[in-house]
């Protein structure tokens, strides 16, 4: 009986606390309207969404955190609060690589929450267009993986485009083998499909698990699971989130190669984003042809103390043999340090672009 009495009273406790929350969570809401209303007052009707500002209040969420709910969790928790709270303002739309169940969405959904409109669209291209054309607020699109690296048809598009990059997400990618049969006989599979990178990044389990089973490239990994629903004996590689869409089971999960597989998203938009405090640049950079172009790319960097976290090269498209860099650096363009850099990489580059400054991935 004292047991039950017990647990009486910490589950009055919790009802209380749930009360106090929802009742916290409106008045966030109704000051969230109080705030739309304020930056229509001040002609500011298309900056709902600062990138900068809720970087910030998620950095301070887990700094103040002191469990046992992880920090992650809790960061989580607020963004969901924040994506809640930001459609009260007005919902953001947010085009991403579809269809419905890969992992562009799910890195969307991390990005601005689940209040957010997320639109399915059929290509990278297609997501730039539709930015560029203000069919929706941003994009996402994945850029580099882990395991198997550049996505380069996304740098190929910063190449013709004028948007900025505006935000950053880190996704842990886990790839599952989805079939209609829960019970299925893997020596049954004729086909496995999936994205080409997702394949890749399930080389050796498949080698190990399924060897000589046909894999077949598709557009996409939620794609892969449509297609094995239509199929029999076949399989897909895919998502958790995949296998609930399109009523699949998960025979084997996290098969992937490496279990720290992670892929970077960017996030598109139209605007410049001001400076968060813990910031990356992103450049696109063009070497002039001349013998030491590219060490006299990275002086400017060197000279200023800046850190490089990243050079990737593509071809320029402008001629034979000839290169851009894009370039990942700590720090944002109106910071005193990266300012005086880039004048004298301007200097020394035959191209230079600034692709956008942003926060840094937060969790």
């Amino acid at each position: 009986m004292s047991d039950s009495k017990k647990l009486q009273s910490l589950r009055k406790r919790i009802n209380a606390l749930d009360e106090q929350i929802q009742t916290l969570i409106n008045e966030r809401g109704s000051l969230a309207k109080d705030v739309a209303i304020a930056k229509m007052e001040a002609g500011e009707q298309n900056e709902f969404y600062r990138a900068e500002r809720e970087a910030q209040v998620l950095r301070n969420v887990i700094e103040r955190n002191t469990g046992p709910v992880p920090d992650k969790e809790m960061a989580r928790i607020f963004r969901e609060i924040m994506s809640t709270c930001l459609a009260v303002e007005r919902p953001i739309t947010v085009a991403y690589f579809g269809p419905e169940g890969t992992f562009t969405q799910a890195a969307a959904l991390k990005h601005f929450g689940h209040s957010a409109k997320t639109v399915p669209l059929s290509s990278i291209a297609e997501i730039f267009r539709q930015v560029e054309s203000d069919s929706v607020d941003f994009g996402v699109v994945p850029v580099e993986n882990s395991t198997e690296g550049v996505v380069s048809h996304t740098l190929d598009m910063f190449l013709q485009s004028s948007l900025k990059i505006s935000g950053e997400v880190e996704l842990r990618v886990h790839h599952n083998l989805l079939c209609r049969d829960p019970d299925v006989d893997l020596r049954s599979v004729k086909k496995i499909f999936s994205h080409q990178q997702s394949l890749a990044q399930c080389r050796r389990w498949l080698d190990t698990h399924m060897p000589g089973v046909e894999r077949v490239a598709v557009s996409s990994n939620a794609e892969a699971a449509k297609m094995a629903v239509s199929e029999a004996n076949t399989a897909a590689i895919a998502s958790a989130a995949a296998a609930e869409i399109y009523q699949l089971h998960l025979v084997k999960q996290k098969i992937e190669d490496d279990t720290n597989n992670t892929t970077r998203f960017l996030v598109i938009g139209k605007k410049s984003t001001p400076a968060s405090g813990k910031d990356k640049t992103t450049l696109l950079v063009s070497a002039q042809n001349r013998p030491g172009a590219l060490a006299s790319l990275l002086q400017p960097l060197a000279d200023n103390n800046i850190s490089m976290t990243k050079i990737e090269s593509r071809p320029s498209r402008s001629g034979i043999w000839e290169y851009v860099f894009f370039i990942d650096i700590e720090g944002h363009a109106a910071d005193t340090p990266v300012a005086g850099a880039l004048v004298e990489l301007e200097k020394v580059s035959a191209m230079l672009k600034v692709l956008g400054s942003y926060p840094k991935a937060v969790f």
